[in-house]
């Protein structure tokens, strides 16, 4: 019988041979993974609304708790996480792929594999897909308690394929203060809601009483808003820099710390 045929009682299922290799996929990349106890995207349909400052922050403030953690910045063609980092050099790209590390957080990014930050990596989205499947597959984590995924915005091929592949715990959704950015973040939450993954949580960004974008995503997902990020010219000076704001503000990491525990991404 061909790959593409289930026979049941009630008669026989076609199901497409790319579903069963999805499936099998996502079933070896687990078992390679199993040695990480907690997934977590930051995710938003709407580019610019602060994905990588929530993302970093909050890897690197669970890494402040005493936790292992790993950070993929998943924004395969538009990568920053590691100019967020001041993380700068080559890297090898032999298999296993291997992290790189800043203050103790393995972190990979596309931008570790091109020799120009400015250089526009052009891909259609097979080889962003493919990328994605290589941090997931072929790089060597080790032991971890949190894996945090800075995902790229949009709805569609990056995205889907890190939903599809990756037994997450949630995601964290990202919006700022404007009603433009809500409805964009509320999207990308419909999204993994139809697709049977949880949403954490939202976190307001840029947070400066001039709007209610976080209150809106709450309110039409039904979940937490777990937390503002207050707009802040420091912050945004030092994540331009390379300097992780939660490691040098102790106001800063006190915010992370409660949005990370009204999260329930560790107990409160």
């Amino acid at each position: 019988m061909a790959d593409t045929e289930q026979v049941s009682g009630a008669g026989t299922n076609m199901m497409h041979s790319s579903i069963l290799r999805v499936i099998e996929d996502k079933k070896n990349i687990n078992q390679k993974l199993s040695n990480i106890k907690h997934k977590i995207g930051i995710y938003s349909a709407k580019g610019g609304v602060g994905k990588t400052t929530v993302a970093v922050n909050t890897a690197f403030t669970l890494s402040s708790m005493g936790y292992k953690v790993g950070l993929i910045d998943a924004d395969i063609d538009c990568p920053n996480a590691l100019m967020f980092l001041g993380i700068e050099g080559t890297f090898s790209d032999e298999y296993p792929l291997k992290p790189a590390e800043k203050e103790g957080v393995k972190v990979v990014s596309t931008a570790m594999f091109v020799d120009d930050a400015k250089k526009p990596i052009i891909w259609r989205g097979p080889l962003v897909a493919k990328m994605i499947r290589e941090f997931l597959d072929n790089t060597d984590w080790g032991p971890l308690d949190y894996l945090i995924i800075d995902l790229p915005p949009g709805t569609s091929d990056a995205p889907l394929s890190i939903i599809q592949l990756l037994s997450l715990d949630g995601f964290v959704l990202v919006t700022t203060p404007r009603h433009i950015s809500a409805v964009n973040t509320i999207r990308s939450g419909m999204m993994a809601k139809r697709l049977g993954v949880a949403l954490l949580g939202v976190v307001e960004t840029m947070s400066d009483g001039s709007g209610d974008g976080g209150e809106e995503v709450a309110k039409e997902l039904g979940c937490e808003l777990v937390g503002k990020v207050r707009s802040n010219k420091m912050f945004g000076e030092m994540s331009d820099s390379g300097i992780i704001p939660v490691l040098k503000d102790d106001e800063i990491r006190k915010e992370f710390e409660d949005i990370i525990k009204k999260a329930g991404l560790v107990e409160k």
